[in-house]
C-alpha cells in the first residue's frame, strides 16, 4: 500500500501507542509464569509474533476483541517442545527472546522469520547457548536463521559481546531466570542499547524476578518464578513510536500538538524530549499526568550519539533535514542491522527528497541549511521506522509525498496514519 502526503498543518491532541518493546517482554514474561493479565498491549504484527511464539511453547495466549488486555496462560519456566516451526516473521525482538526460551526444553526448536530478518545476526546469541551446553545451530551456517535450538540448558556462565545487540542479554537474562543455575554474562565489549536492558530489568522485576548489573556485566538467579503483583501488568506508552508524533509536532503544529501517554520510563528513546529541547523546540513535557505539548519551532541542528537510541535514528535525521545548520548523527553502525540497514535507507530516501546528506560507516550527517524537502516517491524499505520518518518529513515537503509500503506500520504503530489524519494531515490512501 501507498500513502500520499501532501504538506500539511497538524494540531490537536494525540495518543502515544503502547510500548512495543515493554509488550514484547510482558507477553513473554507471563508465558514463563503460571500466566498473567497483560494490560494496554501493543497489538501489533511483531508482538504478535511474540505471543504465537508462547503458544507454541505450550502457552495460551487470549486476546480481547478491543486489544485492551492480553490473558496469557503460561507454561511456567518449563516450555514444551514446538509441534512446528516458530515463525518470528519480521520481529528480530521476538526471535531473540524466544531463541533462549528453546535452550530451556530437551529437544530442539526450529525459529525461522522472512528475508529480512534471516539476513540479521543471531551467532553471538548462539554461541552463548553453546557456552551453557545447549544446542544451537544455524541451518546454512552463517549466524542467521533459520535456527536449530534445544539442549535444556541447566545455565552457567557465559561470555558475549554487547555491541551487536542488547537483545541478546534480554534473552538470556529472561530465561535464566526459569533455569536450574541461573545465568552470569560477562560482556566482551561495550554495551550498545543499554536502556533495552533497563527496560528488561524493570519488567522481570515487576514480575517478581530479581536480575542486576554486575562488574562484568549481568546475572540473574535460576529458579526463580514469574507472577506479577496482583496477576497483571501495565504496557506503559512507547516513545519510539513517539518521537514521530513529537517530530510532526515540532515541524508542522502551528498551534500545538499534544501526546498523552507519555509517562516516565526506562525507555532510552524519551530521549527524544531531550533531543527536540537541544534544537530549539517548542516543548513542554508534564512529567507526572504524561502530556507532552510541541509546538512549530525553528529548529537548528545538534550533534547525537545514538549508541543506546538506534531507533531514533530515523527521526533524528528528519528533523535534522528541516533544520538549520548540521545535524550529524554519531554511534550509529548497529542501525545498519535492523530491519534495512537504516543509515542508507534514511540517507538514500531524504536525498531524493532534497536534503543534503553524508553518510559514513558509523554516521550520518545531514546539512538541514543546504536541504529544501520536495514531495517526490520515496521507498518504505519494508520498514515501519523508515516509513513513519518519511511520512513526517512529507508534512513540510513541497508538494506531495508518495511513501511506498506503508502498510508496514503495522509492526509498531498499525494506527499512525490515521493518527495524522486526525490531527489534520492531507492523506490519501
Amino acid at each position: 500500500m501507498d500513502i500520499n502526503i501532501a504538506e500539511s498543518t497538524v494540531e490537536g491532541t494525540a495518543q502515544a501507542p503502547p510500548s512495543k518493546s515493554y509488550t514484547h517482554r510482558a507477553v513473554l514474561a507471563a508465558g514463563y509464569a503460571d500466566g498473567a493479565v497483560v494490560r494496554d498491549p501493543l497489538v501489533s504484527a511483531d508482538t504478535k509474533a511474540t505471543m504465537r511464539a508462547v503458544e507454541a511453547y505450550g502457552g495460551d495466549v487470549s486476546l480481547a476483541d478491543d486489544g485492551s488486555t492480553v490473558e496469557v496462560t503460561g507454561f511456567d519456566g518449563r516450555p514444551e517442545t514446538p509441534d512446528d516451526v516458530i515463525d518470528c516473521a519480521n520481529s528480530g525482538t521476538t526471535m531473540r527472546l524466544v531463541t533462549a526460551t528453546a535452550a530451556l526444553q530437551d529437544k530442539l526448536a526450529v525459529l525461522t522469520g522472512d528475508e529480512s530478518l534471516r539476513s540479521r545476526p543471531q551467532g553471538p546469541l548462539l554461541d552463548a547457548i553453546e557456552q551453557l551446553d545447549g544446542d544451537a545451530e544455524s541451518t546454512r551456517r552463517n549466524g542467521q536463521a533459520p535456527l536449530v535450538v534445544g539442549g535444556g540448558i541447566d545455565g552457567g556462565a557465559v561470555e558475549i559481546p554487547g555491541d551487536v545487540s542488547s537483545q541478546y542479554i534480554t534473552a538470556l537474562l529472561m530465561a535464566g531466570a526459569v533455569s536450574p543455575e541461573g545465568i552470569d554474562i560477562d560482556l566482551t565489549t561495550g554495551l550498545k542499547s543499554s536502556p533495552y536492558v533497563d527496560i528488561t530489568l524493570e519488567v522481570l522485576a515487576d514480575f517478581g524476578v530479581d536480575a542486576e548489573k554486575t562488574d562484568a556485566g549481568f546475572t540473574v538467579e535460576g529458579g526463580q518464578s514469574y507472577a506479577p503483583e496482583g496477576g497483571d501488568y501495565n504496557v506503559p506508552g512507547d516513545f519510539s513510536s513517539m518521537s514521530y508524533l513529537l517530530a510532526a509536532g515540532a515541524l508542522a503544529a502551528e498551534d500545538g500538538l499534544r501526546v498523552t501517554s507519555a509517562f516516565p520510563s526506562a525507555q532510552g528513546d524519551a530521549a527524544i524530549v531531550d533531543i527536540l529541547d537541544r534544537m530549539g523546540a517548542d516543548l513542554d513535557w508534564d512529567r507526572e499526568n504524561g502530556e507532552i505539548t510541541v509546538s512549530k519551532s525553528e529548529l537548528t541542528g545538534v550533534e547525537v550519539g545514538v549508541e543506546d537510541t538506534p531507533d531514533l535514528l530515523p527521526t533524528i535525521a528528519t528533523l535534522g533535514a528541516v533544520a538549520d545548520g548540521v545535524t550529524r548523527i554519531t554511534d550509529a553502525e548497529h542501525v545498519r542491522y535492523k530491519e534495512t540497514d537504516r543509515v542508507s535507507a534514511m540517507a538514500e530516501e531524504l536525498t531524493k527528497m532534497g536534503a543534503e546528506v553524508e553518510e559514513h560507516q558509523d554516521e550520518l550527517i545531514v546539512y538541514g541549511e543546504d536541504s529544501d524537502l520536495v514531495g517526490t516517491t520515496v521507498e518504505g524499505r519494508v520498514d515501519h521506522r523508515i516509513i513513519m520518518s518519511l511520512a513526517v518529513a512529507g508534512l513540510v515537503a513541497d508538494g506531495e509525498t508518495t511513501v511506498t509500503g506503508a502498510e508496514h506500520v503495522d509492526v509498531s504503530f498499525p494506527e499512525f496514519f490515521d493518527a495524522l489524519e486526525s490531527l489534520g494531515a492531507a492523506i490519501k490512501r
